[in-house]
């Protein structure tokens, strides 16, 4: 079925045109009517445009009537804008039927769109990184973009890695298992995204107030110790432990050094396990890779476990 969707650069400028045109012909390729914003290709210093520009980017894209308002790419930015950003207008637009997609620096207007309206909108792909690439893009990353956008996404499932077994009289244990007997989350909200986005809006009136929650982290080219360092910050800030579960999804691209001396990422998992009463759960699909689901961010959902089937599930969230 036809859909419109609107493509718009609200962070970083985007330097790979090609990846951009390839990603316009891809959406178009697959039937759907493609709107680029007047300002999508625009450049201020590191941004797609000064902070008006994409400020009113991301209004046009609220005002566009589209099926899917779709980001060029992350990057940075749009923490300078979340003071001046008509959230009610936003919110507006998606009880219209507009569904808001993206991930990176996008958490930021993700999050802030749920503090001041409680709206929901979708963590997943970009135009460029997603659709853009010289190869085709990931299956399961196409399948899940065409199950929203057609209104039939109730869910994701991914397996559990495998419990890593701890070397021979190791000082720094691998993660413990991550599972015991089945169960069931349910009527949980749904929330997180980049780690790095998440952690800077502590304190802010951008960060949602939410309990018993579902929480869902990912970033790209961070040490396992600057993860432990942003998780450490949300567990003091009291966040991690009024969840009923976290979720940590890909970490992808960052290079351990010789002096970490067994110190990764399973460490900071086992660290995490130890600090929280929470489900704490690894390997969620989704992230700066190229095979990633698409998540309902705001809305209550429930997750089920059994073994090692994780499952996160929705029903139609629009």
């Amino acid at each position: 079925m036809k859909k419109h969707i609107y493509i718009y650069s609200p962070s970083s400028a985007v330097r790979d045109k090609a990846g951009f045109k390839r990603g316009i012909k891809r959406l178009q390729a697959m039937g759907h009517e493609v709107e680029i914003d007047a300002a999508a290709l625009s450049s201020h210093q590191r941004f797609a445009g000064d902070d008006q520009t994409r400020l009113a980017a991301i209004h046009r894209a609220a005002a566009s009537g589209a099926d899917m308002a779709l980001i060029s790419r992350g990057g940075y930015g749009i923490s300078r804008l979340l003071p001046d950003i008509n959230y009610k207008l936003v919110a507006k637009a998606i009880s219209s039927g507009t569904q808001f997609v993206g991930l990176s620096d996008f958490t930021a207007f993700q999050l802030a769109l749920l503090a001041k309206t409680g709206a929901k909108s979708w963590a997943g792909p970009t135009l460029g990184a997603d659709f853009g690439t010289v190869d085709e893009p990931d299956d399961i990353t196409q399948a899940c973009f065409e199950d929203l956008i057609s209104g039939q996404g109730e869910g994701c499932g991914w397996q559990l890695p495998k419990p890593a077994k701890p070397a021979h009289a190791a000082l720094d244990t691998d993660a413990k298992p991550l599972t015991d007997k089945p169960y069931t989350i349910k009527d949980a909200t749904l929330w997180g995204g980049n780690l790095a986005m998440f952690t800077s809006l502590v304190g802010t009136p951008y960060m949602p107030a939410i309990k018993g929650g579902i929480l869902f982290l990912e970033d790209v080219g961070e040490h396992p110790y600057r993860i432990e360092r942003m998780l450490t910050q949300l567990l003091y800030a009291g966040i991690l432990g009024q969840q009923k579960a976290i979720v940590l999804a890909q970490f992808s691209d960052y290079k351990l050094v010789p002096h970490d001396k067994g110190f990764k990422f399973a460490s900071v998992v086992s660290w995490l396990q130890e600090k929280v009463k929470a489900k704490v759960l690894t390997g969620l699909p989704f992230g700066h890779v190229q095979t990633k689901v698409l998540l309902p961010v705001g809305a209550n959902v429930t997750l089920a476990v059994e073994g090692r089937d994780a499952f996160i599930l929705w029903g139609h969230q629009h």
